[in-house]
C-alpha cells in the first residue's frame, strides 16, 4: 500500500517505516530536514508535495512532552505540533482524498491521573493538560467522520528502547550504582516495547476491526518501583532511593506533577480482543530484551 507517515523521524516512526518498507509498503514520510529518498522511502518537507491520495495515513509527529519545561510558549509549540498538524493534514486530505485508514498519534495522559481506577478505551478524558491536549488532538480528526475512511486514535504508553527515548533516561541512574524511582513510586507505568508498539500499529492499519481509540500499552502495567527493582535484577545497584517530589517539582514545573510523578493504569483491551500477540507481555519480559 502507499502510505504517508508524519513523525516518521522519531523513534517510533525510524521503527515503523523500517517494517513498513519490510512489508513491501511504499512509504512517504513527511520531515522537517532534508533527506534523499530511499528504495520505497520519499522524504518530503512540505505537505503541498502530497499530491497523491495515499491508502494509508499514520500520524506520528508531535514536540516531546519530557524535552523541555512547560512553559507557556513550549505548551503552545506541543499543542500546534500535535493539533495544528493534524487540523493542517486533514485539510490537505480533503483536497488530494481520504486515504482508507488514517491512524493518528495520542496517549495514556487522556485519561487523567488515578492510582487506583483500571482503564480501557472505553473511558473519557480526565483532568490535566495532558488529558486536555489528547481530546483536542483526537477531536482534529472529526472532520473525517463523515467519510468512509477507518480512523484510529493510538493511545500510546511509554514507549520502552534500550537507546532512545525514555527507557535510557530512567535507567540513567543505575550507571553510577543508584535504582531510582520518581517520588514514592507508586504510581502506574503503562509501557509498551518499541517492538509492540510498532506491531500494534501495523496491527491497526491491517485489522478493518479496530477503529477509535486504541490504548497501544502492555498488557501488565508496573508501578515505577516495581519497574526500578526489575531493572534492579540486572544491574544490581548499590543503593535504591525514590528522587523527591519537591525537588523534581522545583526542577520541572507542571511537567512534574501531570507527567512525572502520577499515572495511570492502562490496558490494551481492543487489541487483545482483536488477536495481537505481544512479543514483550511483562516487564521482565521487555527488560531482559532491553539489557541485553
Amino acid at each position: 500500500m502507499k502510505v504517508f507517515v508524519t513523525g516518521g523521524t522519531g523513534l517510533i516512526g525510524r521503527a515503523l517505516v523500517k517494517q513498513l518498507v519490510n512489508g513491501g509498503h511504499q512509504v512517504t514520510v513527511l520531515t522537517r530536514q532534508f533527506r534523499a529518498s530511499e528504495s520505497n522511502i520519499r522524504y518530503i518537507q512540505a505537505l503541498s508535495s502530497l499530491v497523491e491520495r495515499p491508502d494509508v495515513v499514520i500520524n506520528l509527529a508531535g514536540a516531546g512532552l519530557a524535552d523541555k519545561r512547560w512553559t507557556a510558549s513550549y505548551k503552545r509549540e506541543i499543542r500546534a505540533s500535535r493539533i495544528g498538524l493534524t487540523e493542517l493534514l486533514v485539510a490537505h486530505l480533503r483536497v488530494i482524498g481520504f486515504p482508507e485508514v488514517f491512524i493518528s498519534g495520542s496517549a495514556i495522559g487522556f485519561y487523567g491521573a488515578s492510582d487506583d481506577q483500571q482503564f480501557d478505551e472505553s473511558f473519557g478524558p480526565g483532568q490535566g493538560f495532558s488529558a486536555d491536549l489528547c481530546r483536542d488532538w483526537e477531536a482534529s480528526v472529526e472532520p473525517m467522520s463523515a467519510s468512509d475512511t477507518r480512523y484510529v486514535f493510538l493511545r500510546t504508553g511509554v514507549v520502552l528502547d534500550r537507546l532512545a527515548g525514555a527507557y535510557p533516561k530512567m535507567t540513567q541512574s543505575f550507571k553510577f550504582g543508584m535504582g531510582s524511582w520518581m517520588g514514592k513510586g507508586e504510581h502506574w507505568l503503562s509501557w509498551i516495547h518499541l517492538d509492540d508498539m510498532v506491531g500494534g500499529i501495523i496491527h491497526c492499519m491491517t485489522t478493518p476491526a479496530l477503529a477509535g481509540p486504541v490504548n497501544l500499552t502492555a498488557p501488565q502495567p508496573v508501578t515505577h518501583r516495581a519497574f526500578s527493582a526489575e531493572i534492579a535484577r540486572h544491574r544490581r545497584p548499590l543503593l535504591s532511593l525514590g528522587l523527591p517530589a519537591p525537588i523534581m517539582r522545583l526542577a520541572l514545573g507542571e511537567m512534574a506533577d501531570d507527567l512525572l510523578l502520577t499515572g495511570q493504569k492502562v490496558v490494551p483491551t481492543k487489541l487483545l480482543a482483536a488477536d495481537f500477540s505481544f512479543a514483550y507481555p511483562t516487564i521482565r519480559a521487555a527488560a531482559c530484551a532491553l539489557e541485553v
